[in-house]
């Protein structure tokens, strides 16, 4: 569905171009954009290169290990319908870290794989259960210790302070997880009311 968007989109931009005669501003801003997008590419793949290898170091060391031990109990009271021992815990746990840590690329085929277990644990049905609907929210909140894609942006285009957004980007992912957890818990509990299960 995405694809028809972006191709609706172009399409409707590509148009109106042509008919304002603006068609020499476009072109020029498509190949000054696909020139940005790659310098921008090699500028991020340093930086998540060096988390990547930090997170390495993290899991030899053990960190990652007790990070997951710490918040086990918080994610197996979020999914009290997920047994403990079941691989979707790991993968929900392995996805909550890599977000901690800003490391989104990472945490995508993570909760991908989360997901999927999950709708294994729900037979197989298309309707999603209580866990996946938790877990799309808590994931999209996205709970954010450091967000090193941001900083390694602002690097990339020369700020002054790039790591000036770890302090508010920290509040907004507190407030944004809060209020997705909560809103969550609204939905599931007014459901319970009127007698969906």
């Amino acid at each position: 569905m995405i694809n028809y968007i972006w191709v609706g989109m172009t399409l409707i931009g590509l148009v109106f171009a042509g008919l304002n005669g603006t068609m020499k501003e476009v072109n020029e801003a498509i190949f000054q954009s696909a020139s940005e997008a790659v310098t921008l590419c090699i500028g991020l793949i340093s930086i998540l290169v060096f988390w990547l290898g930090m997170m390495r170091i993290a899991q030899e060391a053990g960190l990652l290990e007790k990070l997951s031990n710490l918040f086990r109990p918080v994610i197996l009271r979020l999914f009290p319908d997920v047994p403990s021992d079941h691989p979707a815990v790991g993968y929900i746990l392995a996805n909550v870290i890599a977000n901690m840590f800003g490391l989104g690329n990472a945490a995508t085929p993570l909760g991908i794989k989360a997901m999927e277990q999950l709708k294994e644990l729900n037979g197989g049905k298309p309707v999603a259960s209580r866990s996946m609907i938790t877990f799309l929210a808590l994931n999209t909140s996205g709970f954010t210790l450091i967000p090193t894609t941001v900083i390694a942006i602002r690097m990339n285009y020369q700020s002054t302070g790039p790591t000036d957004i770890v302090g508010p980007t920290l509040i907004a992912t507190i407030c944004a997880t809060l209020g997705a957890i909560i809103v969550d818990r609204l939905f599931y509990y007014r459901r319970i009311r009127k007698g969906v299960k």
